[in-house]
């Protein structure tokens, strides 16, 4: 358990994913098996030993790692967006950077679930390997999909937890049957602030309902999409909107741990998969923004024992909060990986130039920063293994 005020950040060591890379290249019948929960993502990996068997795509991810190059293996921790729905466009755009995956917004999306199912089945050129499709679709408020006809947040706040598992169960069941496999729809802020920007997206206004909720919209989702809780470490403490601001809150350490982690702690435990880490800042604990911050890495790993797969939020909202130091796209994504990010989300226009972004610079300086010792090779491997077993997992 981590206490105190600031908290000291150990060095990053080789986790058990990373451990399970390296066996897996020499021990063909010893690479272990996820831990416990039965969804079959990343949010650990059990101790090897006598009664565990091979695990075919954990072998896979680390065949595939060891004849990937540095560059690829950069690029494999990028999920894009690039505007449209002509498959053969976003299939070229993510081939030729060799992407981990695309996020979908509103614009990518045709009139009809049968059209965009036809697109993303032709996104991934190895179906062994697909790339992650993601999709914000929390219902309600931020819905990509006019298909979705299940109560959103503001209406599920007032059911028992039960209507928020059938609601997602339904979403899922519509992201998957279109063929999206991450769904960043589960919001585990709390507020009860009705002047908040997340007011009618929060699954509840007080930890306990929030964390009942939460807990249920993931096991609605088992089975059908993998699973983020965002924004973490809890965007409802922090006043003010992250899409155009750092919001910061003068929250502590264990008022947080009281108020903002237990949904996160309810949705890691019902089986989630990823944790998107969110661009506001708890000065108490770490000035920089959470997604930036390597002690709120070590926080979820360490105290809500979640060592999956976690995102960043859009990284040019950085960007849009005119902040001088955050202007630089790229430096934001070395940052943000130094942090502990696994993978890095930029939800980039029609024209990356116009964001200062080039696809394949921005993969170069991350190269750089491995080159200058900024960033570890053993963190670039450790993340796209994380990513290549979660993409293995999510193959139809």
């Amino acid at each position: 358990m981590i206490s105190g005020r600031r908290h000291p950040v150990p060095a990053r060591r080789m986790t058990a994913l990373a451990a399970v890379a390296l066996l897996a290249l020499t021990l063909s019948a010893c690479t272990a098996a996820r831990g416990t929960d039965e969804r079959g993502g990343t949010a650990g990996t059990a101790p090897l030993g006598p009664g565990w068997s091979a695990d075919p795509v954990a072998e896979d991810a680390a065949r595939r790692l060891a004849a990937m190059s540095l560059t690829e293996k950069v690029a494999s921790l990028l999920m894009l967006h690039q505007p449209g729905t002509d498959a053969a466009a976003l299939r070229s755009f993510a081939g030729a950077h060799g992407l981990g995956g695309l996020i979908l917004m509103g614009d990518n999306v045709p009139p009809s679930p049968e059209e965009l199912r036809a697109m993303t089945d032709a996104l991934s050129p190895d179906p062994a390997l697909p790339l992650l499709v993601g999709i914000d679709q929390e219902g309600g408020e931020v819905s990509r999909l006019p298909a979705d006809l299940a109560p959103g947040a503001a209406q599920l706040q007032a059911l028992p937890a039960q209507a928020t598992e059938e609601a997602f169960r339904s979403r899922s069941t519509l992201l998957q049957s279109v063929g999206v496999s991450v769904n960043f729809g589960i919001v585990a802020d709390v507020t009860a602030d009705p002047a908040s920007f997340l007011a009618g997206r929060v699954l509840g206004t007080d930890p306990a309902s929030a964390s009942a909720r939460v807990a249920a919209a993931v096991t609605g989702e088992h089975g059908r999409v993998l699973s983020t809780l965002k924004h973490f470490p809890g965007h409802g403490a922090a006043a003010g909107d992250s899409h155009r601001s750092i919001p910061s809150t003068p929250l502590g350490y264990q008022d947080w741990l009281t108020g903002e982690a237990p949904p996160f702690r309810a949705g890691i435990a019902a089986g989630a998969e990823v944790v998107m880490f969110g661009h506001l800042a708890y000065p108490s604990i770490d000035s920089k923004p959470a997604s930036l911050s390597p002690a709120w890495h070590e926080i979820l790993r360490a105290d809500l024992g979640f060592d999956g797969v976690t995102i960043t939020d859009d990284l040019l909202m950085l960007q849009d909060s005119g902040l001088p130091e955050y202007a630089d796209p790229a430096e934001n994504g070395i940052a943000a990986l130094a942090a502990g990010n696994t993978m890095l989300l930029y939800v980039l226009p029609a024209d990356p130039a116009r964001s200062g972004t080039d696809v394949t610079t921005l993969i170069g300086r991350i190269v750089g920063a491995v080159d200058a010792g900024r960033l570890t090779p053993g963190q670039i491997d450790e993340a796209a293994y994380k990513l290549l077993v979660l993409r293995g997992r999510a193959a139809p």
